[in-house]
This record gives C-alpha cells, sequence and structure tokens, in this order.
C-alpha cells in the first residue's frame, strides 16, 4: 500500500506533480522492487519537480546515498535501476497525460501565485488543484506514462572522497569537485569566477 499521506507530509503539499510522483514510484516498487536497502535501487531522475520528491520518500533512493541522480534536462522522465541483475525501466508522462489544458486552473493559479486571488478564487482554485491530483492517482497507468525496460548504465556506488579546502575561501569541497588554477586549489564558485578575472 503507498504511503499517500506520508508523502504529501514529507512534500509539505499535495499537487498534480507529487502525485505524477507517487503514481512513478508504484510502478517502481512494483516491477523493479520494494524501497530501497542502502544502494539496491537507484532513480535517475530528470526533473527536479514536486514527483521526485514522492520517488525519494516511496523507494527510498536519496542524494545522501548516492542512489538518487538528478540530470537537468526538464522531463517528467525517471529511469529506475536494480543493481542486482540490471533490471531498468524508464517511465516517461505521456504528453497529454493530463488532458487538453485546464484554462480556468492556469488563470486562478496565476492570480494565486501572484497574490491577487480572492478568498474565492483560492477556493475553487483549491477544488480544481484537488481534482486534478485526483485526476492523477486514478488515471490507467497506460494514459499517465510510458513504461519501457531499457538498456542500464548502471553508475558506481556511492563513494567517500577527501575534502579539500579552497584556497580562495577556505570552505571545504569534495576534491572531485575542485579545480587547480594557477597553482592553487579552488571550490567551483571560486574557479568560475577566478576564470572570469583571468
Amino acid at each position: 500500500m503507498i504511503d499517500i499521506e506520508g508523502t504529501i507530509r514529507f512534500h509539505g503539499h499535495s499537487c498534480p506533480g507529487l502525485a505524477t510522483g507517487i503514481r512513478a514510484a508504484e510502478i517502481a516498487l512494483r516491477e523493479i522492487g520494494p524501497h530501497s536497502a542502502d544502494e539496491e535501487i537507484v532513480a535517475i531522475v530528470e526533473t527536479d519537480m514536486c514527483g521526485v520528491d514522492a520517488i525519494q520518500y516511496l523507494t527510498g533512493c536519496t542524494f545522501g546515498k548516492g542512489n538518487l541522480i538528478h540530470l537537468d534536462y526538464g522531463k517528467n522522465a525517471f529511469t529506475f535501476i536494480r543493481r542486482s541483475d540490471g533490471k531498468a525501466l524508464r517511465i516517461v508522462t505521456q504528453p497529454n497525460a493530463f488532458g487538453p489544458p485546464d484554462l480556468e486552473r492556469q488563470a486562478l493559479f496565476e492570480r494565486v501565485r501572484s497574490g491577487a486571488a480572492t478568498e474565492e478564487e483560492q477556493a475553487r482554485f483549491s477544488a480544481l488543484h484537488g481534482q486534478r491530483v485526483q485526476q492523477v492517482l486514478d488515471a490507467p497507468e497506460e494514459t499517465l506514462f510510458e513504461v519501457r525496460e531499457v538498456e542500464p548504465r548502471i553508475p558506481a556506488r556511492a563513494r567517500v572522497i577527501a575534502s579539500l579546502a579552497c584556497d580562495a575561501c577556505g570552505e571545504m569541497a569534495m576534491e572531485t569537485r575542485t579545480r587547480r588554477f594557477q597553482g592553487r586549489t579552488l571550490c567551483m564558485p571560486c574557479f568560475e569566477a577566478a576564470e572570469n578575472r583571468w
């Protein structure tokens, strides 16, 4: 049973994006395996939207363990890999997964977001938003997603890397994220600043 209420608490609110992540995690849990023990399951997410919180909460894949990998492609696409046998699924949101655009909801969203919505408009937006969440949770999987097995490139397990002090700011940075520049070891922000001044 998927812990929807726990997922909402973890994320902070209910929304269609979170519901999309819940549904993707459901598929992963059923097809790839149960809650990730350490790093057995890897999730590669191609967005930083709300749904990623559902994937973290429900699958146990996290940035801290190194088995949640973010590719900044702006796609509602999620790949799940089981290390033990290399089974991998790519789950991609269908172009028309949510049906035709809901112009009323979109207009109300803009008013709510800008702080200009009346109490009635806020209530109406909440109702429409809730309906969209329920639509995502109730939709047939094939309406929401294209799901296919893929040939995985299994990432290496997380490693503990030494940290070095940046010669410019003094802050510690993972050795693999430092750069050498004019004989100094620099963290990425200091390297970028030095390179722009050079």
